[in-house]
């Protein structure tokens, strides 16, 4: 599923205690003990801690821990929620790695360590010494507020800040390469220990990523919902055909799309160039039609456009209402509208190719969660999408990749992927346990996933899975494949909740209520609790009716069903892949 917040697709793990030996991690990988490279009983460790909604802080971390092996230091990297308030304030050397998600939000594994630290009673940390890397979109008002807010309340408790946080936009590789170049050393300053490499310790990162996509061809592009449905909910197969890459159920397929031409052409008319101005893209002359198609985002205005607009156009009335900083009437009037709605607006504005190339953000990958198991798929890879496509403004708006996947995509096309690996949200290892799927709409992907998975692995555990949409005659995507599973015995336990084919809107929470004693008894016997889909509206209300359910049919207050929860989520019995 794509996650404009980046956002970000997914978690990662463990690690041995330090005195077992030096364990320094590659991307995809726990810390690895090595024995005879480093004087543990000498060497400095640095905490690693990383909160994330979709992995990439998880990746970074990994990323410092392999630089700081060289510079002679143990690393423990863990996710945030692996660790408990009193371990945290005896942390001498300390980097946090942390993603925003939604509005200014904690990703799912920092919250409860979040609340911890937030409350009045925290401890001080005045020995601690500390450096925080904040991930975020600069598109969303609150941006890095995450980071903000841990660098801010690490600095209250007295903690020495060794170096500024750094607040790094979506194109986050750069800002970080120096964020570690720099924070490391200052780590290591003071510190003995030499570092013997073997050749055993190469640096694990995978042969493809943002830098360096694997090019792939499709396989094929079949509509999922009827013609006649209100949306259009596509399903994808990828060739990994000699790639080398594999995958896991749960992890994220980054693609990386082009633009529209049509909305190209469209916007250097609004700008009154003819397409063939030449520019200078990252040391290589290219034309302006090439630059906008291939290399940034000329669908949502971010804020430095917006701004530069407004001042250009004179109008007063656009000029007071971003001076107001009232976010609620910006958001409302930017609703639905693109950078070529703006332009549009305000035609008058004179601004060269060169300026407004100036002013736009680099073209992004867009994650999705993948909706097959590379056990049961090892050549091709599978993705389940919903083809964005609205009518705003008197224009026709198109999502930016899932229309290029959509309308674009052929089998000579070249498509630029690579994998995010999401490693909290698995499956779980003991293939008896029992796991609850809730998955609305394209949320259902990585339950496919999931269940394709337990599928090869002949688990014996059982499968719920809820699923819902609008109406079942049109919106039932994956309905041969989930039947059959039914019959074959896979799945378990299936609810559907069509919320329109009845006079009284029905969704996937309120299957949740109506048997929720054998939910509760599915949790009480170590059951997993999964919910992909729309952070806003559906997984709020599905956590409510999940504590609700604790609470009645397990006898407890609010508060012990809050405590409940909690545990789930220490456990990573309680995980979500939501956007």
């Amino acid at each position: 599923m794509k996650t404009p917040n980046i956002p970000e697709n997914a978690p990662f793990n463990d690690i041995q205690r330090a005195w077992l030996g030096g364990f320094f991690a590659g991307m995809h990988s726990h810390m690895l003990q090595n024995t005879d490279s480093v004087n543990n009983a000498d060497a400095r460790t640095i905490n690693i801690l990383y909160g994330t909604q979709t992995g990439n802080s998880e990746s970074i971390a990994n990323d410092a821990a392999a630089v700081a092996k060289s510079h002679g230091l143990l690393a423990n990297v863990k996710s945030l929620d692996d660790i408990e308030l009193d371990m945290l304030v005896t942390m001498e050397y300390l980097l946090i790695i942390i993603s925003t998600y939604g509005e200014g939000e904690m990703p799912d594994n920092a919250q409860l360590l979040w609340d911890a630290i937030s409350a009045d009673s925290s401890p001080k940390m005045e020995q601690t010494k500390y450096s925080v890397l904040a991930l975020g979109d600069t598109s969303y008002d609150l941006f890095c507020q995450a980071g903000v807010d841990w660098d801010n309340r690490l600095s209250e408790l007295g903690a020495d800040r060794l170096y500024d946080r750094i607040d790094c936009d979506v194109d986050f590789d750069d800002p970080t390469e120096a964020w570690i170049s720099s924070v490391i050393p200052m780590m290591a300053e003071g510190a003995t220990v030499s570092v013997v490499a073997s050749d055993s310790e190469a640096n694990n990162k995978p042969k493809y990523n943002r830098k360096n996509p694997f090019s792939t061809k499709i396989l094929s592009n079949r509509l999922l919902t009827s013609e006649t449905s209100s949306k259009e909910t596509r399903h994808y197969e990828f060739s990994l055909e000699g790639s080398g890459l594999t995958y896991e159920a749960g992890d994220a397929l980054n693609v990386i799309p082009q633009n529209c031409p049509d909305l190209v052409a469209d916007i250097i008319k609004a700008i009154r160039c003819n397409g063939d101005e030449e520019q200078p893209i990252h040391s290589e002359l290219m034309t302006l039609s090439e630059a906008l198609r291939t290399h940034f985002e000329i669908k949502l205005p971010n804020k430095d456009l917006i701004q530069e607009i407004a001042n250009r156009s004179g109008n007063q009335e656009f000029n007071k209402l971003i001076k107001s900083e009232d976010r609620n009437e910006l958001s409302k009037y930017l609703w639905g509208r693109d950078i070529l709605d703006l332009l549009l607006q305000f035609p008058a504005i004179d601004i060269s190719a060169a300026e407004f190339i100036a002013l736009l953000k680099p073209l992004q990958h867009r994650a999705y969660s993948i909706s097959s198991s590379g056990k049961m798929h090892p050549e091709s890879v599978h993705l389940t999408v919903a083809s964005v496509r609205y009518r705003s403004h008197d224009r026709d708006h198109k999502g930016v990749c899932s229309t290029y996947m959509a309308d674009l995509v052929n089998e000579n096309t070249d498509v630029k992927i690579f994998f995010s690996p999401n490693t909290s949200f698995r499956v779980p290892e003991d293939d008896t346990l029992p796991i609850i799927m809730v998955g609305p709409g394209t949320g259902i992907a990585p339950f496919r996933a999931f269940l394709q998975e337990r599928q090869y692995r002949k688990a014996s555990g059982k499968n719920w899975l809820l699923f819902g949409d609008r109406n079942k005659a049109t919106d039932f995507i994956y309905q041969d494949e989930i039947e059959a599973m039914q019959t074959n015995g896979v799945l378990t336990r299936l609810d559907l909740a069509f919320s329109r084919d009845q006079e009284e809107k029905i969704y996937v929470q309120d299957k949740m209520r109506e048997n929720g004693a054998e939910m509760f008894s599915w949790l009480e016997n170590g059951g997993s609790f999964y919910v992909c889909g729309d952070a806003n509206y559906m997984a709020k209300d599905v956590d409510k009716a999940l504590h609700e359910i604790i609470e009645k049919h397990g006898n407890k207050t609010a508060d012990q069903a809050v405590e409940y929860v909690n545990q789930m989520k220490k456990e990573k019995r309680y995980v979500r892949d939501v956007y």
